[in-house]
């Protein structure tokens, strides 16, 4: 395939430009040294418009196709940001900035789109136009939603948009994908319990919110075990206990714990935030204290649409031969705000045996950019093949 012939030709350079973004890895929306070399990048390519600054650091590229008959208009999307972590690759090109590193691929993802950019620019060979998109903080920022939220999708008329990421333990440069939900719907609580503190000898004279939280974090997996349906998906984490007090003969005055809920739908999701409402009120009037509940909404649930599905994995069968059905996964990833604005569909290519992403010694696999990049070339040219 032509496509993948010239992206064996870049390899060498896209290699490049991905270990230079991984020696210099910047978290959340603090991505200026990243954004400024990706808008560079694309202005030497030739791309027909280059924005900086929406979604705060985001970047966006227009690339005009030969011709634009239909007025169809295309969106690729990748992540920048870096995860606040110690790299302990030792890889020549670890990260030089301490407790920050690419430890979730997203230097490789957007060294692939800056590859699929260069060629687009090269060979114009669509009708229509496609918007290259590279989004900051994707680690717990939200930077897809502020991207929307700057109007990008209406400003260059986006109709539907597609976004990747390597999986490891997958053969490099297989796909996997999935219609509907796909990544988790990923929600955070902060609750506080309140009883009467006192002497751990006169525990009579207390409400002790020790015992008052345990059975509180015990209740919290009824959700799952007991309200849930057993085929929906939901996950209640509590991650975090502590105590006012941290003497061994004080009963504390409050007890502190924080944690994470997971779900694969939008009922599921209602249900959860109105459960644990419920419970953590409920067992804290019957010892005596109260709850205070504080329920974070994070990234909605990731919904890959059908139609698009389908076609995406085609794109990939092209390339590799075949694309397998991914499985569900209780992640999030804030591509589900494109999702929710346009329809579209987001893929899975494998990274090979290597660390799991978020892991300390994880490293994206560049053995994967022909193929990664090939994917986003084809999306543009069988979705918009030229008049």
């Amino acid at each position: 395939m032509p496509v993948k012939n010239r992206f064996a030709e870049l390899q060498d350079e896209i290699t490049a430009w991905r270990r230079d973004i991984h020696e210099n890895p910047e978290i959340l929306f603090e991505t200026h040294r990243t954004s400024a070399l990706v808008a560079e990048k694309l202005k030497e390519f030739g791309c027909d418009e280059v924005v900086t600054g929406i979604g705060r650091t985001g970047v966006v590229g227009v690339i005009k196709g030969k011709s634009d008959s239909q007025g169809k208009v295309i969106g690729l999307r990748a992540d920048m940001d870096a995860l606040p972590i110690h790299e302990a690759t030792g890889l020549d090109y670890a990260s030089k900035t301490d407790g920050a590193m690419h430890a979730c691929g997203h230097d490789g993802h957007t060294a692939m789109l800056l590859g699929a950019a260069k060629y687009l620019s090269e060979t114009r060979n669509f009708d229509g136009t496609v918007v290259v998109i590279f989004q900051p903080a994707e680690e717990g920022g939200g930077g897809g939603r502020e991207m929307c939220e700057d109007g990008m999708m209406e400003r260059w008329n986006i109709q539907e948009v597609y976004g990747m990421h390597n999986w490891p333990g997958r053969p490099v440069g297989s796909f996997a994908i999935r219609p509907g939900s796909f990544f988790a719907a990923t929600d955070q609580f902060d609750i506080t319990f309140e009883g009467r503190g006192g002497h751990a000898a006169k525990p009579q004279e207390t409400v002790d919110t020790t015992v008052m939280t345990a059975q509180a974090i015990l209740a919290l997996q009824t959700i799952a075990s007991r309200n849930a349906d057993p085929i929906d998906q939901v996950v209640v984490s509590v991650t975090s206990f502590e105590t006012s007090s941290k003497a061994f003969n004080v009963i504390p005055q409050t007890v502190q714990i924080k944690g994470t809920v997971r779900t694969m739908s939008k009922e599921m999701r209602e249900l959860a935030e109105k459960r644990i409402n419920e419970i953590c009120a409920g067992i804290a009037a019957t010892f005596g204290g109260t709850a205070d509940v504080t329920y974070i909404r994070g990234y909605p649930v990731m919904v890959n649409s059908d139609a698009q599905t389908d076609f995406a994995a085609e794109v990939a069968k092209s390339i590799s031969g075949n694309c397998d059905e991914a499985p569900l996964v209780m992640g999030g990833e804030d591509f589900a705000f494109m999702l929710e604005e346009r329809p579209g569909a987001y893929i899975l290519v494998g990274n090979g045996d290597t660390a799991m992403v978020h892991h300390p010694e994880y490293n994206f696999n560049d053995e994967a950019i022909p193929a990664g990049c090939s994917w986003w070339a084809e999306i543009v040219e069988q979705r918009m093949p030229a008049a």
